[in-house]
């Protein structure tokens, strides 16, 4: 499991508008112990990293008992996390800044989900990703 982003990132993801801001959503699962291992990361990552970049942590918040889902679906926490663009996002999992705090949100998560979003509206450059 890759509980985090790094190497190189699918070439659709910069392609699909390199400069339009992206928000990421995030669904977590911690590992025992591994929610406070995450605030360490979230602190670190706020206080180092998000300034630098223009990151936005636009909700945060724990999962509930899902009303639709099937097994094996339930998170334990759910991100929205806005970035100024793709390339923004692309050079910060780069940024050796991140790299030192990357292991905090390894350690504490089992499984992870970082989806990019975008705008209902918007077309993707690749036509063959609409539903």
């Amino acid at each position: 499991m890759t509980a985090d982003p790094h190497g190189e990132l699918p070439t659709g993801f910069l392609a699909d508008g390199p400069d339009e801001p992206v928000v990421m959503l995030n669904l977590l699962r911690f590992t025992d112990g591994g929610r406070a291992r995450y605030q360490q990361y979230a602190k670190a990552f706020a206080t180092t990293v998000a300034p630098r970049y223009g990151v936005e942590v636009v909700y945060a918040g724990d999962g509930d008992d899902a009303l639709v889902a099937a097994a094996g679906q339930q998170w334990d926490a759910v991100l929205l996390v806005r970035y100024p663009t793709r390339r923004a996002f692309s050079q910060m999992i780069a940024d050796p800044a991140y790299q030192q705090i990357a292991h905090l949100r390894r350690e504490a998560l089992r499984d992870a989900v970082l989806q990019p979003t975008r705008p209902w509206g918007r077309t993707p450059r690749d036509d063959s990703r609409q539903p």
